[in-house]
């Protein structure tokens, strides 16, 4: 199925847990971020580079539970709906400045907090002057208080700065990949790592192409297994989306 002939709601990709849909797509190109594009980018660092690392205990915690996060007045409420983070060294957090709790995907800025649970320490990295200073550290605390320790919260002045109102989410999603990739599972656990995001060129074109391309990439592949799979009837074309999640198991070995 073409994209022009989707509808903003129809779905373009599903991706083990996320659902993209042409809208998303058409924002990423050169808007603001939904929630699901930060989640997709999410499942996919999850997916294709920490599963690779058997002992590391990152988690990546999606926009929602941030924003539930920071809505709730008791944080051990959550503790049902969030990862057991009883072992968890460190925790990505996009965080949303949006404090409507009836429009969870409201707000118009992103920014990045990393919680380094090891150290006692939460980063944030704002691409806008610091503007989500006051949201990171409420999510900070109620973090703290769901983790039952200290935190000392920092935020990082030399983060990398946009040039518009709209590529806040492309530099969340590009920082935690530097973070992730080139920081964290490059070191062993007893190291020490500097978080500082200083003299890092972001270049949130790129980044926008880089993800337009991944998800191309996985629809593609969506559509080759969805053609290896049953077909739905003779002169009948699926409704679903292209789909990415377990092996095809005519590929398993």
């Amino acid at each position: 199925m073409a994209l022009r002939k989707l509808a903003p709601d129809d779905a373009y990709l599903s991706y083990y847990d996320v659902r993209l849909t042409k809208e998303d797509i058409n924002v990423l190109k050169n808007d603001w971020l939904t929630d699901n594009v930060i989640s997709f980018w999410q499942e996919f660092l999850e997916r294709e580079f920490l599963t690779e690392f058997k002992n590391s205990k990152i988690i990546l915690l999606r926009p929602a539970m941030s924003f539930m996060l920071m809505n709730t007045d008791d944080p051990r409420t959550l503790k049902e709906a969030l990862p057991d983070f009883s072992q968890v060294t460190h925790i990505f957090l996009p965080i949303n400045d949006c404090n409507n709790v009836e429009i969870a995907e409201g707000g118009s800025h992103w920014s990045l907090l990393l919680v380094s649970v090891v150290d006692g320490v939460a980063f944030h990295y704002d691409s806008l002057s610091n503007q989500n200073r006051d949201n990171a550290a409420i999510v900070s605390d109620k973090l703290s208080r769901l983790l039952g320790q200290r935190m000392r919260f920092i935020s990082l002045n030399d983060t990398p700065q946009q040039e518009n109102g709209s590529d806040c989410g492309v530099f969340v999603c590009l920082i935690m990949k530097h973070l992730l990739l080139k920081r964290l599972l490059m070191v062993r656990t007893n190291e020490k790592v500097s978080m500082s995001m200083g003299g890092k060129k972001i270049d949130a074109r790129e980044g926008r192409k880089e993800m337009l391309r991944i998800i191309e990439e996985r629809r593609r592949e969506g559509e080759r297994r969805r053609s290896l799979s049953k077909s739905p009837g003779p002169g009948r074309k699926s409704r679903s989306p292209p789909r990415i999640d377990s092996p095809l198991e005519s590929e398993k070995p």
